[in-house]
């Protein structure tokens, strides 16, 4: 299917709370673009899927979730967790210096054309969605 397609679609991969998930996260978002022709976008959505599902793996407890959404010329990724308190809000990178840690929104608002969060309830179960986009063009 080419990245013009009018048919929108949507993907969601369910994971435990586990560090492996992050891999299984990683190669399932290149497959799925590979297979609707978007793997020019892969490298890129890879790092930000990347960054999203392990905030959502180490700061919360319980299962998460990866969220792949296609639509008029746009992805956009979304890691959806339990904790429903809102991300830490990015430093620029280049304060960072050499930190090992505190790197994963500040890549996902340097790379993505847009990144926010919102609270998300369902069941009387809370949550939050991080997520980015990527325009195609």
């Amino acid at each position: 299917m080419p990245e013009n397609s009018p048919v929108p679609w949507e993907y969601c991969l369910y994971i435990p709370n586990d560090l492996r998930a992050v891999t299984v996260s990683r190669r399932t978002l290149r497959l799925i673009l590979t297979v609707h022709g978007l793997i020019r976008l892969a490298d890129t959505a890879e790092l930000l899927a990347t960054e999203l599902v392990a905030n959502a793996v180490l700061h919360a407890e319980g299962p998460a979730a990866l969220r792949v959404n296609w639509a008029v010329g746009v992805l956009r990724l979304g890691a959806w967790d339990a904790d429903p308190e809102p991300p830490q809000p990015p430093t620029p990178l280049e304060e960072l210096g050499d930190a090992e840690d505190g790197r994963g929104l500040a890549l996902v608002r340097a790379c993505a054309d847009q990144w926010g969060w919102q609270p998300l309830s369902r069941n009387g179960r809370r949550g939050k969605l991080v997520w980015c986009e990527l325009a195609a063009a």
